[in-house]
């Protein structure tokens, strides 16, 4: 599905569904610590119902399907929805389509709402008084995010800089370690109780941090094919440049949780 959103990229059209199959392939890097932040928080265990919003190929369920909760994920992108399925044969988990302002579910569902990398994406004034009748008493909504740090780390500023070169718009670039944005609108119905940024190395071959990069919005999601195919040409020919075979990218974490009133 096609997206064209002013705030994003200049306004630049972007499909996920171009870029699934490496989506599936290479996005699945988040380490250990990152899902332990999360177990920390007593939320996504066994006895919880989670809704896993923005799912993309279903990396959180996934991951965390081994903690026992019971997991329900959409995803506006049908391809993405079809790669999680794949992916998730024999585990108990729903898929569905789904934008995050159409969700479809009975009032006081789930325990727990998870966004991952893609909160931002959102409105916020449609989704928020959604959530709320979504979640049970005392719910939470878990805001994630992971994202490499470009001014401190080489090859990834380097990486990052030929992505501008195809996609000069591209908003995904730039970034710094900073708490995740929660829209004014949430006050209303939830309390910000947790958020915390953290630093980890997330390690990495030539061919992985190539097909992630090719996996991001600026490049699979949003360039032509013969687009990609340069991009691809000139990233690794500059991987073999200065990059080793085997070698990690300096990311930053951040989550945030939030409570229903």
């Amino acid at each position: 599905m096609e997206i064209i959103d002013k705030k994003i990229d200049g306004g630049k059209a972007f499909d996920w569904g171009k870029t699934s199959v490496d989506y599936a392939k290479y996005r699945d890097i988040y380490p250990q610590e990152f899902y332990d932040k999360i177990i920390n928080r007593n939320l996504c265990l066994n006895g919880q119902k989670v809704l896993d919003i923005g799912t993309g190929t279903g990396v959180i369920p996934r991951n965390m399907y081994r903690y026992g909760a019971k997991w329900v994920a959409t995803d506006i992108s049908e391809n993405q929805i079809e790669q999680a399925k794949i992916l998730s044969k024999g585990m108990d988990i729903e898929y569905f389509v789904s934008s995050a302002e159409t969700l479809d579910f009975s009032a006081d569902s789930f325990d727990v709402i998870t966004a991952c990398q893609c909160f931002w994406y959102f409105n916020h004034e449609q989704t928020m008084p959604l959530f709320h009748r979504l979640l049970k008493p005392n719910g939470r909504i878990l805001v994630l995010y992971m994202a490499w740090l470009p001014f401190e780390d080489k090859i990834a500023g380097e990486s990052e800089k030929l992505v501008l070169e195809y996609s000069p718009n591209w908003s995904g670039a730039g970034e710094t370690k900073h708490p995740i944005h929660i829209p004014e609108c949430y006050r209303e119905n939830f309390e910000l109780i947790y958020h915390e940024e953290y630093q980890l190395e997330v390690p990495f071959t030539r061919e992985n941090w190539h097909g992630r990069m090719k996996a991001c919005r600026g490049v699979g999601a949003s360039l032509t094919p013969s687009e990609v195919r340069r991009w691809e040409q000139e990233h690794i020919e500059l991987l073999e440049k200065i990059a080793p075979n085997e070698f990690d990218i300096l990311h930053y974490a951040a989550i945030a949780e939030l409570k229903k009133k």
